[in-house]
């Protein structure tokens, strides 16, 4: 994606062991900045206690239903990237969360979208669960992103970054 030193970046339901915020703070240095999104404020909380601990002051975590346009306390048009990574097979709307991500991109910031590839395995959601990769670039389309990228993310996930035009 090209993530650069001084970038605003958005994890976009980072999760329990927030691995992408921390990786990506360390990107952005201390003149980037990465928010930790999620719905639940216990997953935030230990993002937040363990950035203490090992000393990183350029993660700020935010509550917020992405689901919900607007929701999420993030100026409009203000970050380089959104990462949406293993999330959008959880919801049964998708396209409101990429519309969430597209609002807080600005022009020519990129979003990365990282899902279970399609097809059977011996652990990760059901296949009815799955957002196919022509589901979520035409998802993406409409919302005014153009796809920049495909890559296979490891044997069981595909990535796209898409570009906010």
């Amino acid at each position: 994606m090209g993530v650069i030193y001084g970038a605003r970046v958005g994890d976009l339901g980072c999760g329990g062991n927030g691995y992408f915020t921390f990786a990506v703070s360390k990107l952005v240095g201390q003149t980037g900045l990465v928010y930790a999104v999620d719905i639940l404020k216990m997953i935030l909380k230990n993002i937040e206690n363990r950035a203490k601990m090992i000393g990183l002051e350029n993660i700020e975590t935010v509550w917020s239903n992405l689901e919900n346009y607007g929701a999420t306390k993030i100026n409009d048009n203000s970050l380089d990237f959104v990462l949406l990574v293993n999330i959008l097979f959880q919801n049964k709307a998708p396209e409101k969360i990429v519309r969430e991500a597209n609002r807080i991109l600005k022009r020519g910031g990129k979003m990365l979208v990282i899902d279970w590839k399609d097809g059977r395995f011996p652990f990760g959601p059901t296949t009815e669960m799955k957002i196919k990769v022509e589901d979520i670039s035409d998802i993406a389309l409409g919302a005014g992103l153009k796809k920049t990228k495909y890559f296979e993310a490891g044997k069981y996930h595909y990535g796209i970054v898409f570009e906010k035009i």
